[in-house]
């Protein structure tokens, strides 16, 4: 067994769990991370699409009892047929889009001046959504929501799919800006991250199938736990941070991780091309 891998497998992990739901983009953290510590073949992309799995492992947990509900009151309650109904709406975009343009953008998008230009315009935005005068929440909570606001929802996060601009930055952030509550557009980004991210692992894990073998369970297993732990921990923090915070700390991150994303590429630090 090569420790040194599995420790590698434990780092990719904590960076995936910590990532995929912050306002700051898993990809380009990703790419940065895996090239640095020289996790760059066919393989070690699979293994990142895998890893995928622990992070949504943590907010079917979080917010098992919320599920369960909704499960449990799905062919007799109008207010459970809704919200299962609005994730449904939700994910439609995504999965359009997925299917068909996503292999376009992986590969025209996936390159650090793209990377690093999505950072920084979603960090203007963030700073841009936050300065304004708040208004008075539409939605307080994701049971007050429309199937037009689930749709709505839904098509920016398609902007998602750019790298460096972050899924969950684009629906928490286009949520409110579409009258969401903090609250509210926080917790619909994470139910749309369920479908989404299942069904878009699931379907790169089957074409990549030929690229794994048994031996590579050790590592992968590390990467979903490690993964399931942070991604649990940084979901119960975030949920309690937008309680009494706003997102422009995310902000200023992401202009410096852009500038971060361009100094690897004008170096030749980190290859950045997909």
């Amino acid at each position: 067994m090569d420790v040194i891998l599995l420790i590698k497998a434990a780092v990719m992990g904590i960076v995936e769990g910590l990532t995929e739901f912050l306002p700051v983009s898993s990809t380009g953290h990703l790419i940065l991370t895996g090239s640095l510590l020289g996790m760059t073949d066919a393989k070690s992309k699979v293994f990142d699409i895998a890893i995928q799995s622990g992070a949504i492992l943590a907010v079917l947990i979080v917010y098992w009892a919320r599920i369960r509900e909704a499960l449990g009151g799905i062919t007799n309650s109008a207010k459970q047929q809704r919200f299962v109904l609005n994730i449904a709406i939700g994910f439609l975009p995504a999965g359009i889009v997925g299917l068909t343009v996503y292999k376009a953008i992986k590969a025209h998008l996936f390159n650090a001046p793209v990377v690093a230009g999505a950072f920084i315009v979603g960090a203007l935005i963030i700073l841009w959504a936050e300065k304004r005068a708040e208004p008075v929440a539409r939605v307080q909570t994701v049971d007050d929501m429309t199937a037009l606001d689930a749709l709505k929802v839904g098509l920016v996060q398609c902007v998602g799919m750019i790298p460096g601009t972050s899924r969950s930055g684009a629906t928490i952030i286009g949520g409110m800006l579409l009258g969401l509550s903090r609250k509210a557009a926080t917790d619909f980004s994470f139910f749309l991250a369920i479908p989404t991210l299942i069904s878009a692992g699931g379907y790169s894990l089957w074409k990549e199938r030929h690229a794994l073998s048994m031996a590579d369970l050790p590592m992968f297993a590390v990467g979903f736990i490690v993964s399931f732990l942070a991604a649990w921990a940084c979901v119960r923090w975030l949920l309690r941070y937008v309680a009494t915070h706003n997102f422009v700390p995310f902000a200023w991150y992401r202009i410096a991780f852009g500038i971060v994303v361009l100094a690897t590429w004008v170096t030749g630090t980190v290859i950045w091309a997909d």
